[in-house]
């Protein structure tokens, strides 16, 4: 057994969006960060479901030539750990030093109605630890609360994936609602990137968030300054 602290990625269950065709977990979201952090820390791997979270074929696709992506695609340790995964209402917040969701349209249909999701992503919130998630992981969040009971958008700035890449992808039909606007109306200050695609990180107390793809890794560098206390 490690004695080394945990981090809990969460990844989604559903692979199917608004419109039935497939969707999942985006590959790069999960792989940066994860060779980031696992070297100082024990990661593991939970889904509503449990085992094997779907992954989005389509991520494999366009980055088939991103060299971490295809090394996770590769990892035993990874490829076990998702094999494993737990199912998200065996996990406890007290067990783990963080928690991160990665994106992909699938997060949007499953997590921010998960109860099991919404209890463990506000025990993190509110006990202080880093609680983060890229692209379309901070749909995750529409329902969590602080220790006011008001939304943890509320009054904090967050970033997340665009309406404008949303559009940009012919994807704005495949989700239940946009996320930007979400933010919004949960009474976020939203912000992004100067341009579309590129990498834009929002750290606000604990809540950790990432617009897309390209801002990845840099959720996963604020959430190691904040466990190793550099933030």
């Amino acid at each position: 057994m490690s004695n080394r602290q945990k981090i809990l990625f969460v990844f989604t269950s559903a692979d199917k969006d608004v419109l039935g065709q497939p969707t999942g977990w985006y590959l790069p979201e999960a792989a940066h960060p994860y060779y980031l952090l696992s070297p100082h820390y024990d990661i593991d791997f939970a889904a509503p479901a449990g085992p094997n979270p779907p992954l989005d074929q389509a991520s494999v696709e366009l980055f088939k030539n991103d060299a971490e992506s295809v090394k996770f695609l590769k990892d035993d340790v990874a490829k076990d750990k998702l094999a494993k995964a737990f199912k998200l209402t065996d996990v406890k917040a007290e067990d783990y030093a963080a928690i991160f969701y990665p994106g992909g349209h699938g997060p949007v249909i499953d997590l921010p109605t998960d109860a099991a999701s919404i209890k463990l992503a506000s025990d993190f919130f509110q006990a202080g630890k880093p609680t983060a998630a890229v692209c379309h992981g901070p749909a995750v969040f529409v329902n969590v609360l602080d220790s006011n009971n008001l939304p943890i958008f509320k009054n904090r700035t967050v970033a997340g994936f665009s309406n404008a890449e949303e559009e940009q992808a012919g994807k704005t039909k495949n989700v239940p609602w946009l996320l930007e606007d979400k933010i919004l109306e949960k009474g976020g200050t939203y912000v992004k990137a100067n341009e579309l695609w590129a990498e834009k990180v929002a750290v606000d107390g604990n809540l950790i968030t990432g617009q897309n793809p390209a801002s990845a890794k840099g959720v996963g560098v604020a959430i190691l300054r904040q466990l190793q206390g550099t933030a």
